[in-house]
């Protein structure tokens, strides 16, 4: 029986220019493969880098283990104007340091650094339902879904798949 991987993530800092050369492989990767995300699949790295950047309400933060970038989250809010009391998030983390709690944490930083900015709650638009791991990792962290869309994305491996709009209120 194999022991569970455990994960020293050194710290979790705003993400720096340089990092985007750590973040693009698995953003690439992940993109590429088609379970998690809507974005274009010939997404270029500028391209991405310009998607994944916050506006001035928000920011990029990575989880870096040693000197290795190994997940990176963006913050900020929903929607402007009147929406942006409520914030969103959206997460990676590299396929090689999955299951070693890099998502949980940067799951509880962005919930804290939403917290601390004044938002009211935080609101996740498209979680893939098929993206179980995901969808239990929100549960645990008290989030709740609110609705689903159906048929929403278009999973390379499951064909059409609903959405889950997950919310939670902050402290």
């Amino acid at each position: 029986m194999s022991s569970p991987r455990t994960v020293t993530v050194v710290e979790i800092r705003r993400a720096r220019h340089e990092d985007w050369e750590q973040i693009w492989p698995f953003f690439r990767d992940i993109v590429a493969d088609g379970e998690t995300y809507a974005y274009p699949d010939d997404l270029t790295a500028e391209r991405a880098k310009a998607l994944w950047s916050t506006g001035p309400r928000g920011t990029t933060v990575v989880a870096v283990d040693g000197d290795k970038v190994v997940g990176a989250a963006t913050i900020g809010p929903n929607r402007p104007g009147r929406g942006s009391h409520i914030a969103t998030a959206s997460f990676m983390v590299s396929p090689a340091s999955r299951g070693r709690g890099v998502g949980r944490r940067l799951g509880e930083y962005a919930l804290q650094w939403a917290a601390d900015a004044g938002f009211q709650a935080m609101q996740f638009n498209a979680v893939v339902d098929t993206n179980t791991a995901a969808v239990a990792l929100w549960d645990s962290l008290g989030f709740e879904t609110i609705g689903s869309v159906p048929e929403a994305f278009d999973s390379r491996s499951h064909g059409l798949v609903g959405l889950r709009v997950m919310y939670r209120r902050l402290p």
